[in-house]
């Protein structure tokens, strides 16, 4: 049995797609995601995005990071989503209940409500999490916010000069994180316009992250550093983030199908 897929991107965040909506497909297994992820051996991706039936919505999404892991939510993922939809659709994932939109630019995505408790986002034990007293070398007083997965947010003069691809992996990683962390750093340009990389949690840096963008933008918001509607320009593009009078987020961007192709699972170990 061969599988087939569809690759795409969102600002150069890429994905492996595999809808299972009108027909299943072999069990997806850490093991499986990571292998099909692989660069070298695999067919290559950021995430795995694997689409099924849903009893709540219109249909499930469920999202493998490049080292297997499976996560909550993937801002471009859904995007990406919403342009092989085609139309409007609610989608189920781990993180809550997403909603997609045709929108001029793209795709825009209702994100939901942000989250700050300290156990939402969740940190190992209670903190502020507007001003969080902790500090990695020369990246101090963070924000931590949570849109469906857990980010911590730095602003810092000049994101292209830090070494992200350094501190990221610490900072993911330190116990205060017990689910880990996609690491955010931003600088502010104007009070309509952030810059952003993103160390995300189980992938490394990547040319764009759509949560990354919006947890940067509520956590600049929220600080009064810009205004309710940014654009986030990260290394892939831009995005454009609202937070509206609901308190709810609105993320819009482009997404792209790149090509299609098929896979026979025994080569990465799965039989029967």
């Amino acid at each position: 049995m061969r599988v087939p897929f569809i690759k795409m991107h969102g600002l150069g965040n890429d994905f492996i797609v595999l809808d299972a909506r009108a027909e299943a497909l072999p069990p997806m297994t850490a093991a499986l995601a990571a292998a099909l992820a692989d660069r070298h051996t695999g067919i290559g991706c950021d995430q795995l995005v694997l689409l099924e039936p849903s009893t709540t919505a219109d249909f499930r999404m469920r999202i493998f990071n490049a080292d297997g892991g499976e996560v909550e939510a993937c801002g471009n993922a859904t995007r990406a989503v919403g342009v092989l939809h085609g139309a409007a659709a609610r989608i189920e994932t781990l993180g809550g209940e997403l909603q997609v939109t045709p929108a001029d630019g793209g795709i825009a995505v209702d994100m939901g409500l942000p989250r700050f408790e300290w156990d939402q986002i969740p940190l190992a034990y209670p903190m502020d999490t507007h001003t969080m007293p902790v500090a990695w070398e020369d990246l101090d007083q963070p924000t931590a916010v949570n849109v469906g997965n857990p980010h911590v947010i730095f602003f810092v003069p000049d994101t292209d000069a830090l070494e992200l691809d350094r501190l990221g992996p610490e900072i993911e990683h330190d116990p205060l994180f017990p689910e880990r962390v996609n690491v955010n750093a931003a600088t502010i340009v104007s009070r309509t316009h952030i810059r952003l990389r993103v160390w995300e949690r189980g992938v490394g840096l990547t040319r764009a992250c759509g949560t990354g963008a919006c947890a940067t933008a509520i956590g600049a918001m929220r600080r009064g550093l810009v205004e309710r509607s940014v654009t986030v320009s990260l290394p892939g593009g831009d995005l454009a983030i609202d937070w509206t009078d609901e308190g709810r987020i609105r993320m819009t961007g482009p997404a792209v199908e790149s090509f299609r192709g098929t896979f026979d699972p025994a080569t990465y170990g799965v039989t029967g």
